[in-house]
């Protein structure tokens, strides 16, 4: 693929460099004929962009079908050139990755947005159901929809691919050395000094404040794009992809939050109380909010790396360590993605494709920048599935490995299905599933069988067990 960008690259300067040469002499007859061409081709794209846009395609149930068909062609053609556009920037971060990023995604917005919007022609046309879903799909599978204006698209891929390798790059002087996110990570699931750990946490934060202007605009122009596709802004039209309309799916989430809250408010209360009692009052009053670097993760979403600290006085006790048993056993990182592979396989699933092993990013690359934060990635919607991670050998990880292969399965699962079809039910669906194996993965009964721990503890450990995952799961 590196060669053939560089050859497309190579040959496109040779050609407008002749072009340039040929017109400074050409004669007048010669440039009348360079004036019919570029007619003649402004025509034909003028005729690909109505027949593309659905103006080819009558307002009847066989133009609906013959344009999904024409639109489902297309996007899955560009789709693979993006991804493994895509992934190469993630794997690479450089200044020509991140123009070549920002220009295949914004060539993939505009079509997008264009056949979102003559997906519109059909919505008082009675069609089959799977070809309403797909036009229901062609509208609503835009995460960050450009507005249809000239300049829009590439504005918004820009900025969206600088915010990623920002992010993706960012380091923070600590202790004299700067340090990356997820050294960072790891520091602050370990430390149990609050000086430095809130050095960690304000470090990372030093980071964002460039991002804040791009942020502000990336906003503003997808919302202005949602706006233009019918709905309210981003977040409406987020919240639209659920088979509920996005004020329904607002209050399902409510519903939910209700059900949960009165579990966090007591588990906040618990954790709050033990952090007290480890720190006292200078450090974490044991009223009011909980000081959020004292959690054991940098974005306080999981709680769980502190355990050690919040466990209850008595009967807390857990006779195991989930990173301390993957050391001990001599695990690395590819043998935890290989012992999340055999969760798989050994439900009946077929191994992962040699070219998994050979083109995935599993740890993190010596001497270039990348993205670190864990995806899984299906580059040609049929074999060419990969993660990409910076694996450590702990037991977080080995949660995540076993969730990004459940996006992974899935997307091999759906691979002979229509483009539009190919994807998950909805945003949540591919996280539920990958959820469902990670919390399986960790289970004493699993651990055992795989080798990794002696002896599956009695119900005497149920409660570390639960507590550990309502820190993770629940907080």
């Amino acid at each position: 693929m590196k060669r053939t960008l560089m050859t497309a690259a190579a040959v496109g300067a040779i050609t407008f460099g002749l072009a340039a040469c040929a017109t400074d002499g050409m004669s007048a007859e010669a440039a009348r004929e360079t004036a019919r061409d570029a007619a003649f081709a402004a025509d034909v794209a003028e005729a690909s962009a109505r027949a593309s846009s659905g103006e080819a395609h009558p307002a009847t149930p066989a133009g609906a079908t013959a344009f999904v068909a024409d639109a489902e062609t297309r996007l899955a053609a560009l789709s693979e050139e993006a991804a493994r556009i895509q992934w190469t920037r993630a794997t690479n971060i450089t200044h020509d990755t991140m123009w070549l990023e920002s220009r295949i995604n914004a060539e993939y917005t505009e079509l997008q947005v264009e056949l979102a919007n003559g997906a519109a022609r059909f919505n008082e046309v009675q069609v089959p159901a799977d070809v309403r879903r797909k036009l229901n799909l062609l509208r609503l599978g835009i995460v960050l929809p450009a507005p249809n204006r000239p300049g829009a698209a590439s504005e918004l891929a820009e900025i969206t691919t600088r915010l990623d390798s920002t992010y993706a790059t960012g380091k923070f002087e600590f202790k004299g050395r700067q340090i990356t996110l997820d050294e960072a990570t790891i520091l602050m699931a370990e430390s149990r000094d609050p000086a430095e750990l809130e050095a960690l946490y304000e470090g990372w934060r030093t980071v964002s404040p460039v991002m804040a202007a791009d942020y502000a605009r990336m906003v503003e122009i997808a919302n202005e794009g949602s706006r233009e596709l019918g709905f309210a802004d981003t977040g409406a039209m987020w919240r639209a992809g659920y088979d509920m309309e996005p004020d329904a799916f607002a209050a399902e989430t409510d519903r939910l939050w209700e059900q949960v809250k009165p579990f966090y408010e007591n588990l906040h209360c618990y954790v709050r109380n033990r952090l007290n009692a480890k720190y006292g009052d200078e450090i974490q009053p044991d009223t009011g909010p909980i000081r959020a670097d004292l959690l054991g993760n940098m974005w306080s979403q999981q709680w769980g790396n502190i355990y050690d600290v919040v466990a209850p006085t008595t009967g807390g006790e857990s006779s195991y360590d989930l990173t301390q048993l993957l050391v001990s056993k001599g695990y690395d990182a590819e043998k935890m993605v290989r012992t999340g592979e055999n969760f798989y396989v050994s439900m009946g699933l077929d191994p992962l494709p040699q070219t998994f092993w050979e083109r995935s990013m599993i740890t993190r690359p010596e001497g270039r920048e990348v993205v670190c934060h864990a995806s899984a990635w299906d580059l040609d919607n049929l074999e060419d599935i990969r993660i990409k991670m910076c694996t450590q050998v702990n037991g977080d990880d080995f949660y995540t490995v076993h969730h990004e292969l459940g996006h992974n399965y899935y997307q091999r699962a759906y691979k002979d299905q229509p483009f539009l079809f190919k994807n998950g039910a909805n945003d949540g669906f591919h996280e539920a599933i990958g959820d469902f194996v990670g919390l399986s993965a960790l289970t004493p009964t699993y651990l055992n069988q795989i080798g990794l721990l002696d002896t599956v503890p009695g119900e005497e450990e149920d409660i570390p067990f639960l507590l550990k995952m309502a820190l993770d799961k629940i907080a």
